[in-house]
């Protein structure tokens, strides 16, 4: 969220209404909101500053004011009492040209900022100040002089570079190539080949140790100023590797100025977390879901085992693997899921409260896309009145879940905003499939790159149809997309979807399968179930996550998946597939395996296989395990019937026979 979460408890909104350059009923706000609010106040910032004293000393304030938030918590600074809270009203809802009312609007966005952020777990990360400078001579050795007196300085040349007459012993000058390279701010790790020392000593050019390779180090942040490829994927997200152009002043001197500032303890957000036993990656070294690990910028996702593992220090906390995971076993936590749809829903519920009109969704990040609707209130049109904003930090956990969910809560479309910095590569796929699901172009993409572009996205005729019945967001990501689902279609419907969603069916060749069921075996969500008193293969389809893996480990290619969203109930409990008799023992009557699969058997190996020549043999495929242990045992080649075995020579057996000779 652009502000701070607020407490509703024992608080008081102060209105300002900028000069009068918007109209806001407080009466209403207090009604639909339940918080205390102000009379509206015209320059809270200037001429009634006083009100704010006042309220600042009373605690529990919230001022509707994000623009001259600096000035008011240099008020609190100076009275000795805590800041308030914050929230944008102005060029979120009050600066607009829309001829609607902005008070729905302004009702929902106290409501939602009002909702009780969870906290965010952290690590500390701790930086000592080694720093390691990659690039060309002049460049290198320039920004060393620079930092030196800071932090602990290596600079890393290329073998075949030379150096110019510099002597400057205040940081430690190597020769050698990068072999690779891991890690991020505090815990680099990299290796070299033909790593060369600077030999101190001497009258001339420095002398150079023998190159040699295998050579590694750890230092706390990477100032790279070549004009190489980088050396990590998304390299602008990889905390503590700062990259600029050497010949760009601008962007190296900034680079100087952060990396002078990467000494000391700080905390990083823990984005994500990893539930193991619920991953679909892979079972039995058999590969199936891997959408996290296509879409991850950063890298920080890898195969370990039967799920994957996450760099906390990598992560980037882009979310693209919170919104494509189809298990739940990797969901973005900072904040979680579960608290974005309580957004949602407290925005729709609160605009009902107000409003019979249907608004519309705009999902945006805090960056790119919060400056745009900023300029557009200042010097443009504004949100158009029925348009509400939805801050998100990462934009790309925004998936179809979370679409779906704000249409089934009563908006009428979900427009996301993109960014140049959003990892979009799946954002795409990701309104496709809500789309499908929910009958509509309901949810789109939208990527402006001035105030104009985005008004001509929003300021269009919306004939969304109102919602007879809205939902309550609760649950998994998976659940709430059902129930989002069947509020928006037919509650029986069954929807079909592009390749590679994570709901569908799971078809089976009744003339291949064998009924060895390996694929129950291995089914990472159990959609897939045998009867232990049948042969039996049955599955559930609203636990299939489409995975794959059944399909590859069926030895006779039987299964085939199916991408489709199946909202009747008989989706919600186990559906035989394929069922026969099992064969009874022909020696004890005990019912065991498939009556068609030791037919086959019977009929492929006696008489045709050399170990099935006789009866006696062949009467062994048609017994039970018990039996067929029994019969082995008193049969005339019984090898428990052989004898103890002879005890196994040593090598003392051989000394003290050679002796007796």
């Amino acid at each position: 969220m652009g502000e701070d979460a607020l407490t509703m408890e024992n608080s008081k909104i102060l209105l300002c209404d900028c000069l009068k350059s918007q109209s806001i009923d407080a009466e209403q706000l207090e009604a639909a909101t339940g918080i205390t609010c102000s009379k509206v106040h015209s320059e809270l910032c200037r001429s009634e500053a006083a009100a704010v004293e006042d309220a600042l000393q009373a605690s529990n304030v919230i001022i509707a004011c994000q623009q001259e938030r600096q000035t008011f918590e240099e008020f609190a600074e100076e009275l000795e009492v805590s800041a308030p809270s914050f929230i944008d009203l102005r060029d979120r809802a009050g600066w607009t040209q829309s001829t609607g009312s902005t008070t729905p609007k302004m009702a929902a966005l106290i409501a939602e900022a009002a909702l009780e952020e969870p906290g965010t777990k952290i690590i500390e990360v701790s930086s000592s100040g080694t720093c390691l400078i990659l690039g060309e001579p002049d460049a290198a050795l320039s920004a060393a002089a620079h930092l030196c007196d800071l932090l602990s300085v290596t600079v890393l040349l290329d073998p075949l570079s030379e150096l110019p007459l510099v002597d400057d012993r205040r940081f430690d000058v190597v020769k050698g190539q990068i072999k690779s390279a891991t890690g991020a701010l505090g815990q680099f790790n990299l290796s070299f080949d033909g790593l060369q020392e600077r030999i101190p000593g001497g009258r001339g050019d420095f002398a150079w140790t023998q190159p040699r390779s295998g050579g590694r180090t750890v230092c706390d942040v990477v100032l790279d100023l070549r004009r190489d490829p980088p050396l990590f994927p998304a390299a602008g997200k990889r905390e503590g590797y700062l990259r600029a152009d050497p010949g760009n002043f601008e962007a190296r001197t900034k680079a100087l100025l952060e990396a002078s500032q990467l000494i000391g303890t700080f905390e990083k957000p823990i984005y994500v977390k990893l539930d193991e036993q619920l991953c679909a990656h892979s079972r039995a070294q058999k590969s199936g879901c891997t959408r996290c690990l296509d879409l991850c910028p950063t890298g920080a996702l890898a195969p370990d085992g039967d799920h994957v593992s996450v760099d906390a220090m990598v992560c980037a906390g882009c979310g693209n693997c919170s919104a494509v995971c189809p298990s739940g076993a990797i969901s973005y936590d900072a904040p979680a899921v579960t608290h974005t749809f309580r957004r949602i829903q407290t925005l729709a519920e609160t605009w009902r409260k107000l409003s019979a009109d249907i608004p519309h969704l705009l999902v945006h990040n805090t960056g790119h896309g919060a400056e745009l609707i900023s300029l557009s209130a200042r010097y443009g049109r504004g949100l158009p009145a029925d348009v509400i904003p939805l801050e998100m930090s990462a934009l790309a956990s925004f998936g179809h879940a979370e679409a779906l969910s704000a249409l089934a809560c009563g908006f009428g479309s979900v427009t996301i905003l993109l960014s140049p910095e959003t990892e979009g590569e799946g954002l795409p796929f990701q309104v496709d499939l809500a789309n499908s699901i929910a009958g509509e172009a309901q949810v789109n993409l939208i990527e402006p790159s001035d105030p104009d572009q985005l008004e001509a996205a929003l300021f269009r005729e919306n004939t969304s149809p109102a919602r007879e019945k809205t939902i309550l967001p609760v649950g998994s990501r998976r659940q709430i997309t059902r129930l989002a689902a069947k509020s928006l279609v037919a509650a029986d419907a069954v929807l079909p979807l592009p390749a590679n969603a994570p709901y569908g069916a799971v078809n089976l060749n009744l003339d291949s399968c064998t009924l060895c069921l390996s694929c129950v075996s291995l089914c990472p969500s159990g959609a897939l179930k045998e009867n232990p008193d049948l042969p039996q293969l049955s599955f559930q389809e609203d636990a299939c996550l489409q995975c794959g893996i059944c399909v590859k480990i069926c030895p006779e290619k039987a299964l085939a998946l199916e991408p489709r969203l199946n909202l009747g109930d008989d989706a919600l409990a186990p559906q035989i597939l394929k069922e026969e008799e099992p064969f009874s023992c022909i020696e004890c009557g005990k019912p065991f395996g498939v009556r068609s699969t030791v037919e086959r058997l019977t009929e492929k190996l006696v008489g045709n296989h050399s170990m099935f020549k006789d009866n006696k043999a062949a009467r062994l495929i048609q017994m039970c395990e018990d039996c067929r242990v029994n019969a082995v045992y008193h049969s005339e080649d019984n090898p428990f019937a052989g004898g103890e075995r002879p005890r196994v020579r040593t090598t003392d057996d051989y000394i003290s026979k050679r002796r007796d000779h």
